[in-house]
């Protein structure tokens, strides 16, 4: 690691001649912070280093694992001492600029390319309307479906939730009642409800204007109501099912490796997560958005899987610009970073490495990035706010209250929740 280091400041060094040849905010030393496994730690490194030669800038990395990460960071920001350049996992927005002043504008930085960006993606890495976090990779959940098992069944990969809905009774009759067409247990029984009142409504859970739930009492019940239908159908497990069987993950249950689990609802980027694991022959294929009748959106759930900002206290915010702008938009540093963070979400970066990666997730992220749907609100993924709506539709599951009473106590609490934000 030293010796990478060394290296980038004598790399740097020996690009001050250079200078003249290339925009500049003049010679600055940069701190960059990022979490992550060894080979982004040493893509990271290889990259900053190259793109300060370019600038004439020296950036030294200051890197760990997830874990511990937040709470250093929380730490620096509130000591004013974070780095220049900040790599922030989406949900965190919040917590560090609940106003859009908690790091620079880049709005207002003349170094970044922001046109290589959709208006989506800088919604969704802004706070109050200001620019605080550029999007590095963007995920979406997207839905897998095991082709072998649906042939095995003489059924068609369903396009809408009525076909869905017809072929599940006939996967029920052909192969059995062991046979499920869907997985949906906590984080994910919670994305497909969302999901389906997002089709209905067009509204994200959360209101950007009012800092409060988008979703009326009704349109809540109807969607907890639809995971009841999805149980009731035979499509998923019941809630209780899992629970006996101890919660076990997905890629772990005997029943996916054997296709007698037949889709999922997943993130992009978990492609072999899932693939993997089933047995030889069993072919998992990423699918377009399942759409429903009289819907106003596809309700794809797209986010920034993490983002690049910059510290509003940086004496060299340009110049931080620049190298921002040199890893995520220029050849120096998007060959070095690769898919070290996913596929890119910088139209530039993604042009660059079109055939790269497995094609499956890139299949899968294309689908994500073409789907419609609103801005999605960090909140969603807030761990207090999750918490109340997985806790109540667990409590729902267990038939302790019915739909109307979980959409209720799921608003008032959330609510509070948000409340702690304005």
């Amino acid at each position: 690691m030293k010796g990478i280091l060394k290296t980038s400041v004598i790399m740097a060094g020996t690009a001050l001649g250079l200078i003249a040849m290339a925009p500049s905010a003049g010679a600055a030393e940069l701190r960059m912070s990022w979490w992550g496994g060894e080979s982004r730690h040493v893509a990271t490194q290889k990259a900053i280093a190259a793109c300060g030669t370019k600038y004439g800038h020296t950036i030294k990395g200051e890197f760990t694992g997830f874990d511990g990460y937040l709470e250093k960071l929380t730490t620096q920001m509130a000591g004013k001492t974070e780095a220049d350049i900040v790599q922030v996992n989406w949900p965190w927005l919040p917590l560090f600029s609940k106003d859009g002043t908690g790091f620079a504008d880049l709005r207002t930085l003349k170094g970044i390319d922001l046109s290589n960006w959709t208006e989506a993606d800088l919604a969704s890495g802004s706070t109050n309307g200001v620019l605080q976090g550029l999007s590095v990779s963007t995920s979406g959940r997207v839905f897998f479906f095991n082709t072998t098992t649906l042939e095995k069944a003489g059924v068609a990969v369903p396009k809408t939730w009525d076909e869905f809905f017809e072929m599940t009774k006939t996967v029920k009759e052909k192969l059995g009642p062991d046979y499920y067409t869907l997985n949906a247990v906590k984080e994910t029984a919670h994305l497909l409800m969302a999901l389906v009142i997002t089709q209905a409504t067009g509204k994200d859970m959360v209101d950007p204007k009012t800092n409060r739930v988008a979703w009326t009492p009704e349109e809540l019940a109807a969607g907890i109501g639809f995971l009841g239908k999805l149980v009731e159908t035979g499509a998923i497990r019941s809630q209780k099912q899992e629970a006996a069987d101890g919660n076990v993950n997905l890629f772990e249950k005997p029943a996916w490796s054997e296709g007698k689990i037949a889709g999922s609802y997943e993130w992009d980027s978990t492609y072999s997560k899932y693939a993997d694991p089933l047995k030889e022959g069993q072919v998992l294929k990423p699918v377009p958005m399942l759409t429903m009748a009289n819907g106003v959106t596809e309700g794809v759930f797209r986010k920034p899987s993490m983002v690049f900002s910059i510290s509003k206290n940086s004496k060299n915010q340009e110049a931080a610009a620049q190298i921002t702008n040199c890893l995520l938009n220029e050849p120096e540093g998007i060959d070095i970073l690769g898919t070290s963070r996913g596929i890119p979400a910088s139209k530039a970066a993604m042009a660059r490495l079109a055939n790269t990666g497995e094609p499956e997730v890139r299949a899968a992220n294309d689908i994500v990035m073409k789907a419609s749907g609103p801005t999605i609100s960090p909140f969603n993924e807030n761990p207090v706010i999750r918490g109340i709506i997985i806790d109540t539709l667990e409590e729902y599951a267990y038939e302790q209250i019915d739909e109307m009473e979980a959409a209720e106590q799921i608003i008032e609490g959330v609510n509070d929740a948000l409340q702690k934000f304005d």
